[in-house]
């Protein structure tokens, strides 16, 4: 059995009657339950940007069961991706790279502090807002004749659609390019029947947060990083993540990520056991008459506008039967599932889809994705002077920060685009109302 070593210091600590006089300040005292746990970096607990005890013991457990170098982040995926993307900068020496159009936020700040150039893989037609398609011909020609450093993916994105990532690596690496992959939503995807985690599909780098789809506290995540890099990447990972971590890190993230390995160890079984009961789900829903989009195997997004309703009142409607979903919008509801998720949960969620009265179908479409004129700089436009505007005053002017709710957090217009009347339509379509825009800018 995997031992737990942060665990087992912490409850050695808490069971110690140690007094206290280090952070945080409540001592261990109980003001929510915890507490007792709840430490810092004292002698014995090791470091996270430098560790040499139990977090070093730890994380080598989790890179045999991922079975690749993987790193601990006790601040979710949006640390791990700005470390992957100084990482691929500084192992390529190069600062552009090509991603995909519905990157999550984090990944457009990242590239405004690091000063990245940017080319994008634009939507297929029939991509959905939070959805981006690259098959392997798109990728080889936006490839074709440039330097690129890095190519960057989500996978599987917002509403489970899951990229081709064994194809798309082999197209980067003929062109000498790194693959860095958006795992979010797939730390389970290693633990499978047939393993198809990024990285053991060819990437080079991938985060995965933790805590969507294991037993993680919110924040947990993983930076993993492949065989072939491991003497070229590892040496510098820690200091990576330091360059954007905080200097207090969680250990209760810690201690839970810690928990998860001995966890990961049966998980295999218990996924086997419990990916026949979302076929079925998905099955049930397809034979009332529900649209269903994406194959991702943990997440179920219905499109609802054929059934009559929108995303968005589907949710509400759940709601009031204390049931919440993962993400709504106007054209999708999306539910996250895990074998966490007992009998009860599936029945009771299959039952109230399938007791909603089938209206006439709503016809109006999403706004179409358009590329946009890029003025300046994703960095040139995220410092420079700003105003706030209502987005009917907003057409012709310069985006300057994203207006993105967190979920999707996928920008509906970038940083250093002209907002057209397409784009100002589409914002409203999801609700946007107003937006920063750069001062004296027409």
């Amino acid at each position: 059995m995997t031992d737990t070593p942060i665990c087992a210091f912490v409850q050695r600590y808490a069971a110690s009657d140690a007094v206290r006089l280090h952070m945080p300040g409540h001592k261990g005292k109980t003001f929510l339950g915890f507490e007792d746990r709840d430490i810092t970096e004292i002698d014995g607990a090791d470091t996270l940007y430098l560790p040499h005890g139990v977090i070093e013991e730890s994380e080598r457990n989790a890179s045999c069961l991922f079975g690749c170098d993987t790193f601990y982040s006790a601040e979710g995926s949006s640390l791990c991706i700005r470390a992957m993307l100084y990482l691929a900068a500084l192992h390529t020496g190069k600062r552009t790279v090509l991603a995909a159009r519905n990157a999550h936020r984090v990944f457009w700040t990242a590239a405004a502090l690091l000063d990245l150039d940017v080319s994008l893989l634009h939507p297929h037609p029939e991509d959905k807002y939070c959805a981006c398609t690259v098959t392997a011909d798109d990728l080889e020609a936006a490839l074709r004749g440039k330097d690129v450093g890095a190519v960057y993916l989500t996978s599987p994105d917002y509403t489970g659609n899951v990229a081709d990532v064994a194809a798309l690596a082999a197209v980067c690496h003929r062109h000498g390019t790194l693959l860095l992959v958006d795992n979010a939503h797939g730390a389970y995807l290693h633990f499978l029947p047939t393993a198809c985690h990024p990285i053991d599909l060819g990437a080079d780098l991938c985060c995965d947060s933790a805590h969507k789809t294991l037993p993680v506290l919110t924040g947990g995540a993983y930076l993993h990083v492949c065989g072939a890099l491991r003497e070229q990447i590892v040496p510098h990972v820690k200091n990576a993540l330091a360059l954007f971590g905080s200097t207090s890190p969680s250990y209760l993230i810690l201690q839970s990520l810690d928990n998860a390995n001995r966890y990961l160890e049966t998980y295999p079984v218990l996924l086997a056991a419990f990916l026949p009961k979302v076929s079925a789900l998905r099955q049930t829903l397809r034979a009332h008459g529900y649209t269903l989009y994406g194959g991702e195997p943990l997440k179920i997004t219905v499109c609802p506008k054929p059934f009559g309703y929108t995303g968005d009142a589907l949710a509400e409607m759940l709601r009031t039967q204390n049931i919440y979903c993962e993400m709504h919008d106007p054209d999708l509801l999306t539910v996250m599932l895990t074998p966490e998720n007992g009998d009860a949960d599936l029945l009771r969620f299959s039952k109230a889809l399938c007791a909603v009265p089938r209206k006439d179908a709503i016809t109006e479409d999403a706004p179409s994705y358009h590329a946009l004129r890029r003025v300046c700089s994703p960095r040139e436009a995220v410092f420079a002077k700003r105003e706030l505007l209502p987005v009917e005053q907003c057409v012709g002017r310069t985006l300057a920060d994203y207006a993105v709710a967190c979920p999707p957090a996928v920008p509906v217009v970038l940083c250093g685009e002209q907002i057209d009347d397409g784009a100002a339509a589409a914002m409203r379509y999801y609700g946007v109302e107003e937006c920063a825009v750069l001062e004296n800018n027409s």
